[in-house]
């Protein structure tokens, strides 16, 4: 290949031996212009993947003087093979896994009675939770927030019970042989992160490091002093923060260059990738390529529908299921399952293990929290799927799914989409904002307000949806920004 200015100018840098960030675009070769920099030198070198299937796929991409691994299989060379036993353990609920920790009544805390079952899960989370920080010990911190308790003195409360049966589940899992707690593989990266290892080698490559997991992110940097470090990714498809991740890109200290050609797709979409790029504050913008002739206009018969949530994903499969489809959901339909399961529970009366939901003595208990409690709103839409087609039907549906190279469309979540790409695409309308209410002016005598400003979570996971196309975008769901004050000027910013 013919590099392009902007890859030349990230070979020098890299050359020259410079600590380097390289903010990379959607479909700009990022994994292509790294394996460049790898190819041009003799020196060793790591390049640290997010997941198995991508360190596989760079295996054959790489010179032979680059190991291509993911931050878990340098942990597992290191210290997790003294664990291969508990590993193979059978798994067991979290209640008798809290039984062994000493977890035996329930708590009253606040008007929730907060049950011996939903204990043992806090505090699995919890530990959980410290394995994905840089942090020396657990403290409430670590804590989830449960639904019903989001109060901070409840909450306060709940930790104090959580915390020490969460210090004494870690040292459970610091027994290379034994233990009550089911050993994973989080738990032997933050065993090997707390042990401080040196990584040998010349450079370290971090991929997708605007969505670092800050446990990896503490080992990569704690090698700047005997080893080069090249990091790259995209900021402005940083969208687990949720999650714990963490974009450590932009604050990074090297040399900041970027990747803004896209091979992907042309200009149109560039033009509109550019207009959630300048709401998201995003320190890159992106240019088409032109002989890639990328549309925005109507898609009857989408080769992918990108939803908001898990929830909208659910009512796109099965709206698309009764128009005759075969229909694939993206990542499987695990998630959607334990959701509709523990909504079927509570409809009949029984508590639930769900996470989420664990909490609620019944069905109803839900409806009034999603309805009534802001820090419910969330769930609204799961529970009007449910009272729509019923637990049931939606179970029946997970069923049916397809597997992807046999369905007529596959719907995901942008959270999941992310790294893939179709030829047509659909943004579903749970994307879509919700109209101001002029109920109390129906005549519209009053001025109506002006609509609440763009955020930038909001903007960089429409950023994500939007790019996930080569040939067409239905902006569908989105549409919204089309006549919104912030989207306007920023369409107008982004053809200048």
């Amino acid at each position: 290949m013919n590099p392009t200015d902007e890859q030349t100018a990230a070979a020098d840098a890299f050359h020259a031996g410079q600590h380097l960030a390289l903010q990379a675009g959607a479909g700009t070769g990022k994994t292509t212009t790294l394996a460049l920099l790898a190819h041009a030198t003799t020196r060793r070198g790591r390049y640290l993947a997010y997941n198995r299937a991508i360190a596989q796929d760079a295996r054959s991409r790489f010179p032979d003087t680059v190991q291509c691994k993911t931050a878990h299989a340098l942990a597992y060379a290191a210290v997790g093979h003294r664990y291969t036993h508990r590993l193979n353990a059978p798994r067991r609920p979290a209640w008798q896994t809290g039984q062994m920790l000493g977890i035996n009544k329930a708590v009253r805390i606040g008007d929730r009675e907060v049950t011996q079952r939903a204990l043992s899960n806090a505090t699995l989370r919890t530990v959980a939770r410290f394995c994905h920080t840089a942090d020396e010990s657990i403290t409430p911190h670590h804590v989830p927030r449960l639904r019903g308790l989001d109060d901070t003195d409840l909450h306060t409360q709940l930790a104090a019970y959580v915390v020490p049966f969460a210090h004494k589940a870690w040292a459970d899992l610091q027994h290379p042989d034994d233990g009550a707690v089911r050993f994973d593989h989080d738990h032997y990266l933050k065993i090997w992160a707390l042990t401080r290892p040196r990584i040998q080698a010349d450079f370290l490559l971090l991929d997708e490091a605007q969505d670092t997991n800050p446990v990896v992110e503490q080992i990569f940097l704690a090698q700047r002093d005997h080893a080069q470090l090249v990091m790259v990714g995209d900021s402005a498809q940083a969208i687990y923060h949720w999650r714990g991740a963490k974009d450590i890109m932009t604050g990074f200290d090297g040399t900041q260059l970027a990747l803004s050609q896209s091979f992907r797709f042309g200009p149109d979409l560039a033009a509109e990738a550019n207009r959630w790029l300048h709401l998201a504050d995003a320190p890159i913008r992106l240019t088409g390529t032109p002989a890639v002739p990328t549309e925005l206009g109507l898609v009857t018969q989408p080769d992918a529908v990108l939803c908001r949530t898990n929830v909208g994903a659910m009512a796109q499969v099965m709206t698309h299921m009764a128009a005759g489809h075969r229909v694939a959901l993206a990542g499987g339909g695990d998630s959607l399952h334990a959701l509709a399961l523990a909504a079927r529970h509570l409809k009949e009366g029984r508590r639930t293990h769900h996470p989420e939901l664990l909490l609620f003595p019944c069905w109803g208990d839900l409806q009034d929290y999603a309805a009534h409690d802001p820090a419910g709103r969330d769930l609204q839409p799961l529970v009007n799927l449910v009272d729509t087609h019923g637990a049931d039907a939606i179970l029946a549906a997970i069923t049916q799914l397809a597997p992807e190279p046999h369905a007529h469309v596959t719907v995901s979540t942008a959270h999941k989409a992310k790294g893939r790409e179709w030829p047509s695409v659909l943004i579903a309308e749970d994307f879509a904002r919700s109209p101001n209410d002029t109920a109390d002016d129906p005549a519209g005598s009053t001025p109506a307000p002006a609509p609440d400003p763009v955020d930038d979570a909001e903007a960089r996971l429409a950023y994500v949806a939007v790019t996930r196309t080569r040939r067409r975008l239905d902006l569908g769901g989105l549409s919204w920004i089309d006549e919104h004050p912030e989207g306007v000027l920023a369409s107008s910013r982004s053809l200048q």
